[in-house]
């Protein structure tokens, strides 16, 4: 049986810059300090490829969070990712998506969609964009890029890769987003985790019953 999906919350190093302008007679004067956060949320136990893993590191922001979902699904790769690659029908498996619809592109990167959501939730509508799309690697990354909702400068990279009986998949969704006015870091997360914790386990439903289907429909 699939193990029960893990999440984590992680932020490693942390770096920032700041700049001395010299004036005659006068001592040097700082400027603000950025400080940014390199981010890796995979959870412990986890192993990816090197070329996959990297995908899951994000940089943040002063008023930013980040987080990962780690899904195990009981269907081969390709049959997952048939799913996932398809940026302009997010609603075949995201429950939450009542509506899409392509303004700009044909599913390639740099296509925008827009996204209408179910009603119940803080938001009505979302335009992204697609990132990434490698069907080699199994990756899709995209951003969101305007809509009517708080999550803003959301980024979501998914990944796929075999499990380790060559039997199922991993799905891997990882995301860095800011923190809204009013609430913590923590509530943030908690909230977007629900979010992609519901899309992922609703993935590995219709994923392992299409695998299923292949099965039998293959069977002599």
């Amino acid at each position: 049986m699939p193990s029960p999906l893990q999440l984590h919350r992680s932020t490693a190093t942390t770096f920032g810059s700041s700049r001395h302008h010299h004036h005659h007679h006068k001592q040097p004067q700082p400027l603000p300090t950025t400080t940014l956060t390199r981010c890796s949320p995979l959870p412990r136990g986890v192993s990816l490829p090197d070329a996959v893993s990297l995908y899951h590191v994000h940089t943040l922001g002063p008023n930013q969070c980040c987080s990962a979902v780690v899904q195990p699904i009981e269907a081969p790769i390709e049959t997952v990712w048939s799913l996932v690659r398809r940026f302009d029908n997010p609603q075949a498996y995201k429950n939450f998506v009542k509506s899409c619809h392509v303004l700009v592109g044909d599913g390639d990167v740099g296509t925008l969609r827009e996204v209408h959501v179910i009603s119940g939730l803080p938001a009505a509508s979302s335009t992204e964009r697609l990132e990434i799309l490698d069907d080699e690697r199994h990756v899709l990354s995209f951003s969101v890029v305007g809509g009517d909702h708080r999550l803003r400068n959301y980024k979501s990279v998914t990944t796929l890769h075999a499990s380790t009986d060559g039997k199922g998949t991993v799905a891997v969704e990882s995301y860095v987003v800011d923190v809204p006015s009013g609430n913590t870091k923590e509530d943030t997360c908690t909230f977007v985790d629900m979010i992609v914790s519901c899309n992922l386990r609703s993935l590995a439903q219709m994923a392992g019953n299409s695998a299923k289907i292949e099965k039998y429909s293959s069977s002599p």
